[in-house]
């Protein structure tokens, strides 16, 4: 799945997600009612039943996401991979995004995805490994691996690694150090 996609056609989200079936398709075949079935269940697992007649070039950037993830999973794929799944969205739809990557992983899908942002890694991650000038600097739990000094290695930055209660859950946050204006 790629970070993001523009909508160039006015393909309905019903039509984008079908598209993921052709991997299913011979040559010039048309999806059957089966391939349509499959791409309506995406939609409703993600909870998008509801936008599925609308143009997809009219729809939000999470709705857009979300899509494309449903996309992917109308390949009834048995691996997903994300790049930058929440790349260039809002607050409201990284965790809207999120929270739908922890269902699928809950339900049992294999899940592979990029990120910059530590603070998502500890959300939705059961591993982590950390990449630095084309070499594995880490790879354990993400409570493992992503370390004050580890974050520092990667991006130059002092953080210190935050344990919250948020909502009954126990989540680890990322608070970088704010570098001094008149230093600079």
């Amino acid at each position: 799945m790629p970070q993001a996609q523009g909508g160039y056609f006015p393909f309905t989200v019903r039509e984008m997600v079908l598209m993921g079936r052709t991997a299913h398709l011979s040559l010039f075949a048309t999806p059957t009612a089966r391939d349509e079935a499959v791409a309506e269940r995406m939609l409703d697992t993600l909870g998008m039943g509801h936008l599925a007649d609308r143009r997809y070039t009219e729809i939000s950037g999470g709705e857009r996401q979300l899509a494309l993830i449903a996309r992917a999973l109308a390949q009834e794929p048995k691996l997903l991979v994300m790049d930058e799944p929440t790349a260039n969205l809002d607050f409201g739809n990284q965790l809207l995004v999120l929270e739908r990557i922890e269902v699928l992983a809950r339900q049992g899908m294999a899940i592979i995805l990029s990120t910059h942002d530590p603070d998502q890694a500890f959300r939705c991650c059961d591993k982590a490994v950390l990449l630095h000038r084309g070499q594995m600097l880490a790879q354990a739990a993400p409570e493992e691996a992503i370390t004050p000094a580890a974050l520092k290695t990667l991006y130059g930055v002092d953080v210190q690694v935050i344990q919250i209660d948020a909502a009954g859950r126990r989540l680890r946050i990322c608070a970088p150090a704010l570098r001094s204006l008149e230093s600079s």
